[in-house]
């Protein structure tokens, strides 16, 4: 892999398979391998601040990012302190992503109104924006009334503010608004369609699972749950339309609609599954997340899908070297 894709290289902790506790070596091993940034998420296991607190005093050089703390499930001056606190403890080298998360995470697990989620975000954006700078805040926002509110441990650099992005409105938001764009569930073609709502120069990062595993069908029957579980969400049934999948997606719509799980997992072609997940030989792995850095994704953030490896073989596997 050429110097310039790995300018930025990263990997999304923690692994699925192991504990917390068990990182530290790992985590060392993959940025001796060329990861220069780990990526967290949060939906319904770890949170997404504690994995990176540890990375943050187990690797003291890396990059450090949430893919994304949902705009909606902490108050707004808990979202700011923990930035404020990450900040503090990997100076300039976190970046804080947020986002409008999903009816499910929101509503369905945490008991809260899914309710103009790009308002909420675009709010909370505001909001993180004086807050992180030291400022006291008392502002009436559309979604949310803050009164009275400051840091009392202001970072001295304060984190870039990256949002969750799929579509040209929230594209155009991340890169007028804030300070770079998350993505997900994009082909390395779609690659270039994303980038182009960007301006030129604005980090756009993407979680990109990958599985070096040459057996195909394997890769596929995993790849189908994954498509079915993420891609009938609203937001990312559209943005698949948007990217030209939908009359590839329709049937799995219909039967996934029609309570069939079944038929919707057997309705998903190859081609979504090979498009969206990048699998193969390791070589061939490396070769496409080249082209996804090639074609404007600035940070490629690999999810490795252990089929026949550990988490952390596969992502060795991938490493840029």
């Amino acid at each position: 892999m050429s110097d310039e894709v790995r300018k930025r290289f990263g990997l999304t902790i923690p692994y699925p398979d192991l504990p917390l506790a068990a990182h530290q070596r790992l985590l060392r091993e993959a940025a001796a391998a060329g990861y220069t940034d780990f990526w967290s998420a949060e939906a319904s296991g770890t949170d997404a601040f504690t994995p990176l607190a540890l990375a943050a005093c187990w690797v003291p050089d890396a990059m450090l990012g949430t893919a994304i703390v949902p705009a909606f499930t902490r108050g707004p001056a808990v979202v700011a302190m923990s930035a404020a606190a990450l900040a503090e403890a990997a100076p300039g080298r976190f970046v804080l992503g947020i986002g409008t998360s999903s009816p499910a995470v929101v509503e369905s697990w945490n008991g809260i109104p899914f309710e103009d989620p790009v308002q909420r975000t675009m709010d909370l954006l505001r909001f993180l924006r004086a807050a992180l700078a030291g400022e006291k805040v008392t502002q009436e926002y559309p979604s949310f009334r803050i009164t009275g509110f400051r840091l009392d441990r202001v970072p001295q650099q304060q984190p870039p503010v990256y949002l969750a992005a799929l579509r040209p409105g929230m594209l155009k938001l991340a890169g007028t608004a804030a300070d770079g764009a998350i993505t997900n569930w994009l082909s390395a073609d779609d690659a270039r369609t994303v980038a182009a709502h960007l301006p030129p120069g604005t980090p756009l990062a993407a979680r990109i699972f990958v599985c070096p595993n040459q057996d195909a069908d394997v890769v596929r029957a995993a790849g189908r749950r994954l498509i079915a579980a993420y891609l009938n969400v609203p937001a990312y049934a559209a943005f698949q339309e948007w990217l030209g999948r939908g009359p590839l997606l329709e049937p799995m719509w219909k039967a996934w609609q029609a309570g069939d799980r079944k038929g919707a997992l057997a309705a998903i072609p190859d081609q979504v599954v090979d498009d969206l997940i990048v699998h193969g030989s390791p070589s061939r792995c490396r070769d496409v997340l080249a082209r996804y850095a090639a074609n404007g994704i600035t940070i490629p953030v690999v999810a490795p899908l252990p089929i026949g490896l550990t988490a952390h073989e596969a992502a060795m596997k991938v490493a840029p070297g």
